[in-house]
């Protein structure tokens, strides 16, 4: 039986921070519909108003930008898709600007979405990165053209932390005439974000990555900026996005940005404390390894690391069976036997991008938890690559007779 339950897998989706759970425990007998006129859905009505207007401030945006969404994948697929919708209002209604650009290291969301557009006729043009998995500017502004009519880049990458510098890219992007989307979901709640700064047209926020419920996002859209319902059949959210709202999760929502405001300072200090301990750690007592990500400009949070001689998959059922949760990339792409799409894309090679493990703290992750991991993991590598040493003279022992 594992000594200690430690859950280093906060990319993926965290915890309900206990705040949040009461929001939505006190708001369950709130069953009124926002849009019916009567006292049980004016009451659902001023609530949903009032988490907007929290998450509003969190951004520094306007409320009426803000548009509730069911996912960050919902919230991407809706900007992406206005080069398909076909309406005066939306990116297409300009022949001119029939091509996005965006990054090889995005979440498949984007790029899945992207691939489908470019079947339906639409240009897609794919930014490289560094070994860091950092963008060329210059790679950029070579692609920027009168063509070009949205430029989507994530903030922060999900996989390997590395943050992009996105107020300069805004920059670049509105002097070719473009509009600017940034995916922020890893980077909402773990570095401050300010969309009048950053300078972007549309930002994607999820409220699962910050400790609230699943099945809520946020889309922020800037005021005058051309825009196109994925979701139509309703005038909800100024008739942008169609469907009853989900009430509770956007009171979840609300309260998640409020304690964030609160806790998000001292909290990325003491992360980035941990995971300077657990990187200095797996390097003192591990041989072969590779850190994937920028050293300095990324998520306090987040540590990846690739083994060589080892599969990812096996040291993450190790260390499952020793009662530590940590992944071996994107949770949208678990299932997948394709090696990481963000660590290729850094000029990792295949088969070290197989041993690969994502580390992700988060506000309850603890130093003790971390020192856990340093003494258990150097023997599950060991015992691994030992098996696999074994396997391969035994394969060879088998050959040669």
């Amino acid at each position: 039986m594992a000594d200690m339950k430690v859950y280093f897998d906060n990319n993926a989706t965290t915890p309900l921070h206990p705040e949040v759970k009461k929001e939505m425990i006190a708001a369950m007998e709130m069953f009124g519909n926002p849009s019916s006129m009567h006292s049980y859905g004016r009451e659902a009505r001023a609530n949903v108003e009032d988490a907007r207007q929290k998450v509003a401030a969190f951004i520094g945006a306007d409320e009426r930008e803000i548009i509730f969404v069911g996912s960050g994948s919902e919230a991407n697929n809706t900007v992406l898709s206005l080069f398909v919708c076909g309406t005066s209002q939306c990116i297409a209604g300009s022949k001119m600007r029939s091509t996005i650009i965006t990054t090889k290291i995005e979440h498949p969301c984007v790029l899945e979405t992207s691939e489908c557009l470019a079947h339906r006729g639409v240009r897609v043009k794919y930014l490289d990165v560094d070994r860091y998995g950092k963008i060329d500017l210059d790679q950029l502004a070579g692609m920027l053209g009168d063509d070009v009519g949205l430029v989507s880049v994530m903030m922060a990458n999900n996989e390997i932390g590395t943050l992009q510098d996105i107020e300069a890219i805004s920059r670049m992007v509105h002097e070719s005439g473009a509009l600017m989307h940034t995916d922020a979901v890893q980077a909402i709640g773990k570095v401050p974000v300010d969309v009048r700064q950053l300078g972007v047209d549309f930002l994607t926020i999820s409220a699962h990555k910050i400790y609230g419920p699943k099945g809520i996002g946020a889309l922020f859209v800037k005021k005058g900026t051309p825009y196109c319902p994925l979701i139509r059949g309703g005038h909800q959210e100024q008739g942008r996005r169609a469907g009853t709202e989900n009430t509770l999760g956007i009171l979840g929502l609300g309260r998640a940005v409020e304690m964030r405001t609160l806790e998000m300072p001292e909290e990325e200090e003491r992360l980035l404390d941990l995971k300077q301990t657990l990187k200095k750690g797996i390097e003192e007592r591990i041989d072969d390894i590779y850190f994937n990500g920028h050293p300095t400009d990324s998520l306090a949070s987040t540590l990846n690391v690739s083994f060589t001689g080892v599969e990812g998959e096996a040291i993450l059922l190790y260390l499952d069976l020793e009662g530590i949760a940590v992944s071996t990339g994107s949770a949208c792409a678990s299932g997948s036997l394709d090696p990481s799409h963000v660590l290729l894309a850094t000029g990792v090679d295949a088969e070290l991008a197989h041993g690969s493990i994502r580390f992700s703290m988060g506000r309850e992750s603890s130093m003790q938890e971390v020192e856990y991991v340093i003494d258990v993991l150097p023997p599950i590598i060991q015992r691994i690559r030992n098996m696999s040493t074994a396997y391969i003279k035994g394969g060879l022992h088998a050959a040669s007779r």
